[in-house]
């Protein structure tokens, strides 16, 4: 059982908590999605929204979303650590169709690929992960972005910075674009 509502991790250097950098290039995503003709639907507009990943899930389901793309920041106790990284459900997941599978995978491998190009972040690759109720719960494809890890102070510092937030948005926009041949 874990909270419905939790902050995550915070910034070394910035001391932005991890809620609100989420939130901030969501709804910065949302609005470049809009603008290159996607509909959005959005899990949360607000800091308050006590929702269970399941539950998130499944609104994203019956939003009737063609992917459902999760967006967080990483941590370690490490503070070299950077770079960033996507959470895709592995083929051994028992939740999901393979179908579901396949077009997570896809899907996070490629806004990985533009994500990192276009920001310069290390790519980590996409690690598979069975067991995120946020994913499990998913009857789309369904892909986790760690946008860096906030507890790298380069990291930290750049992704609260207005221009390279830009970049983080048109990396994930353009991934997006790709994995659905546009």
């Amino acid at each position: 059982m874990k909270a419905k509502l939790t902050t995550g991790t915070s910034g070394v250097a910035t001391g932005l908590a991890e809620y609100q950098l989420n939130l901030d290039v969501s709804q910065m995503l949302q609005q470049e999605l809009l603008n290159r003709g996607y509909q959005v639907v959005m899990i949360r507009t607000t800091n308050d929204c006590a929702m269970s990943n399941a539950e998130r899930a499944v609104y994203a389901n019956e939003s009737g979303a063609e992917i459902f793309v999760r967006i967080h920041a990483n941590s370690s106790n490490d503070p070299s650590v950077n770079g960033a990284m996507f959470y895709a459900p592995s083929s051994a997941n028992s939740y999901l169709s393979a179908d579901v599978i396949s077009a997570s995978n896809t899907l996070a491998s490629t806004m990985l690929s533009f994500y990192c190009s276009t920001t310069g972040l290390a790519n980590k690759g996409v690690l598979q992960d069975d067991n995120m109720t946020g994913i499990n719960w998913s009857t789309n494809p369904v892909a986790l972005l760690e946008l860096g890890f906030m507890t790298n102070p380069t990291d930290d510092a750049n992704m609260q910075d207005d221009t390279y937030q830009q970049l983080m948005v048109r990396g994930i926009a353009d991934g997006i674009d790709a994995y659905f041949g546009r």
